[in-house]
C-alpha cells in the first residue's frame, strides 16, 4: 500500500532516522526543515492556489493531522510535524503523498 493510500494512525512514535530517510524517498520534493517536513507548490494564479488549500484543508479534516500553511499568490508551502511526538511521524508522510496526490 502507498503512502496516500494509507490513513493516519491515532497513535504515532517519532520516527528514528532510517525511518525518516526511507519516508523521505517516497515523498518528491519534500524536505525536512527546522525539524519540519516541507514542500512548496507553484500554481498558476490564485485562484488554483486557494482550490489546493481547501482540497487540502479536507485532507487534514479527514486525517485529524493539520499542517502549518504559507499562502500567496501563486504558492502555497506546507509544513508537516506531529505535536505529540515533538517532531516527525509517519503522520506527517501519509499526509505529505495525499497532497502530492492532488496534484
Amino acid at each position: 500500500m502507498s503512502l496516500a493510500q494509507e490513513h493516519c494512525p491515532a497513535v504515532v512514535s517519532p520516527l528514528n532516522d532510517a525511518e525518516l530517510a526511507a519516508l523521505l524517498q517516497q515523498v518528491q520534493g519534500w524536505s525536512v526543515q527546522a525539524g519540519k517536513l516541507v514542500k512548496t507548490f507553484r500554481f498558476a494564479n490564485y485562484y488554483e492556489t486557494l482550490a489546493f488549500v481547501n482540497a487540502s484543508a479536507f485532507i487534514s479534516h479527514r486525517e485529524d493531522h493539520h499542517p502549518e500553511l504559507h499562502v500567496s499568490y501563486n504558492a502555497c508551502q506546507v509544513a508537516y510535524d506531529t505535536h505529540s511526538v515533538n517532531g516527525l511521524s509517519r503522520n506527517d508522510f501519509v499526509c505529505a503523498a495525499k497532497l502530492d496526490a492532488l496534484i
